[in-house]
């Protein structure tokens, strides 16, 4: 998976890089949050493994942005998990991503 193209997009996005400090995603996961709506936050976590790359899409309530990595989510209302290239191929058409 082109895991540089996916981080390129959502930065472009108006996406923010949220500091994984909890427990509640894995270790060394990258977490980019962006508000949807009050309290109601899109995110892409970002899995690098030994073997895998694995994205996963969810909305979720949290408190506010900053408990976003810290504390588990007040509720998730949405979940995808992505982990082969057939799954990215659908996942970069729905976020419109460019070779550039």
């Amino acid at each position: 998976m082109d895991c540089q193209k996916i981080v390129k997009s959502l930065n472009h996005k108006d996406f923010k890089r949220v500091p994984n400090k909890g427990s509640w995603f894995q270790e060394g996961a990258a977490v980019y949050a962006k508000e949807i709506r009050h309290n109601i936050f899109l995110l892409f976590v970002i899995l690098k493994d030994i073997e895998i790359e694995n994205i996963q899409a969810l909305i979720a309530h949290f408190d506010n942005f900053s408990s976003i990595g810290q504390k588990e989510p007040e509720q998730v209302m949405f979940y995808l998990s992505i982990k082969d290239k057939e799954d990215l191929h659908y996942f970069e058409k729905y976020l419109k991503i460019s070779d550039n």
